[in-house]
């Protein structure tokens, strides 16, 4: 037994260096193409939805490389099939192609100068989330991978996916629609891939942790409602806004009393509270929004429902009434734990096993979650920080900047992961 066992080691072994010298050459050929595609989509972003000519410039590339390509998929979505010379499963590999509002900063040669209207207001338009670099990873990818049809026992699926960052109000998009459009069936997908760069961890890092990654996103309203009156008469109506301020205050106790903390982390946001006209009034309404963080599942739905439960109690027990609405935004990002064992040892090959580190989950939220609700996938991090820069800026702000140097990288695991994961036992 253990002579077969170390004779299939040692086969896969053999594969995977052999792999990787016949496919230097393509890599080292595509570095430069995917920083000049990754940079004049960076000067030319469009907002979510809206990725019109996006999606023309992936389009006109994918066909070029004889890859079968439907355009119009949740609106601006791009999707590429690479059938490889022999049958076997199908894997997905999914890029985001939306920008979003924000005026930039940076003096780049190739810095964003593009306008568009966003709710009714003229904004500045950036790739402040690294979803150019995305894109131009997967662009490169699906050229290396085109050029190895003989490698690939299977097919791949290219998806460039619009409005990863939320649709316009009153539209639908981003994976939810991909998914409800058809996008992993014709043909069956049976494992997605997926990678965000990182503006602060470093070039030639991966980050990557098994299980739930990022958080499940969802907004909730709460309507409150008292009895106007007299502000120097407060004792003839009833106060939603110190209603309001009780409930915010009772809400934070969900997670700082009854949240198991020591199993993954939650969080609940009021981001805005709108009530009253004038100083002497005392309102009859208010209204409050915010956001909802959670990793687990069980514990997203027992914090819904007491949520739920305690504005309505609270509120009645002022004497007033209150209703609590919640929406979902992302679901959970969850690497499948058998995925991402399989996986790791390409990681660590392609990247070097000191540069593949664990890494805590994150509150931060992401669509890739819809993908992972129906097929096992994968999500991790890229690292785009210059060595040595001791202060990165975050993502989603107008110095938001990544280090091109990083791409290659997401290029070569990406490749390599696929063909692994095709070519498996």
């Amino acid at each position: 037994m253990r002579k077969l066992i170390l004779a299939v080691f040692l086969c896969s072994s053999y594969f995977a260096i052999g792999q990787n010298a016949e496919l230097e050459k393509d890599f080292t050929a595509i570095e430069s193409k995917v920083i000049e595609w990754r940079r004049y989509l960076h000067q030319n972003p469009e907002l979510s939805n809206r990725e019109f000519k996006t999606a023309e410039k992936i389009a006109k590339h994918l066909k070029a490389l004889g890859l079968e390509v439907q355009t119009g998929v949740a609106h601006t979505g791009v999707v590429g099939l690479l059938k490889g010379n022999s049958p076997g499963k199908v894997i997905a590999l999914r890029a985001d192609i939306d920008a979003l509002p924000v005026v930039e900063r940076n003096d780049l040669p190739y810095k964003s100068t593009v306008t568009a209207e966003y709710l009714g207001e003229k904004v500045g338009v950036m790739h402040a989330c690294g979803h150019d670099t995305h894109t131009a990873i997967l662009m490169g990818v699906a050229e290396v991978l085109s050029k190895h049809k003989d490698k690939i026992n299977g097919t791949v699926k290219f998806i460039f996916q619009p409005a990863e960052e939320g649709p316009p109000p009153g539209e639908e998009g981003g994976a939810l629609l991909m998914v409800k459009e058809g996008v992993l069936e014709n043909p069956k997908v049976d494992a997605i891939f997926g990678l965000h760069i990182m503006s602060h961890v470093p070039v030639g890092e991966i980050r990557y942790k098994s299980g739930g990654l990022m958080a499940a996103a969802q907004s909730f309203t709460i309507n409150v409602k008292g009895k106007q009156s007299h502000g120097s008469r407060p004792w003839t109506g009833v106060d939603p806004i110190l209603i309001s301020a009780k409930i915010i205050d009772g809400l934070q106790t969900i997670i700082s009393r009854e949240s198991d903390l020591t199993n993954e982390a939650a969080v609940i946001t009021v981001g805005k509270i709108k009530s009253g006209v004038r100083s002497n009034i005392i309102p009859e309404t208010a209204e409050m929004i915010g956001t909802i963080r959670t990793l687990d599942y069980s514990m997203k739905e027992k914090l819904n429902k007491r949520m739920v439960t305690m504005v309505e109690t609270i509120a009645k027990a002022y004497g007033g009434e209150a209703t609590c609405e919640i929406v979902d935004a992302t679901e959970i990002t969850f690497n499948n734990h058998d995925l991402v064992a399989q996986m790791l040892p390409t990681m660590n090959r392609v990247a070097g096993a000191d540069n593949v580190q664990i890494q805590k989950a994150t509150t931060g939220a992401e669509d890739f979650s819809y993908y992972q609700k129906e097929v096992p996938g994968f999500f991790f991090f890229l690292g785009g920080m210059t060595p040595g820069n001791k202060t990165p800026y975050p993502h989603h702000t107008p110095d938001f900047l990544v280090d091109d140097s990083g791409l290659l990288l997401g290029v070569k695991t990406l490749t390599e992961m696929s063909l692994d994961y095709l070519n498996a036992e």
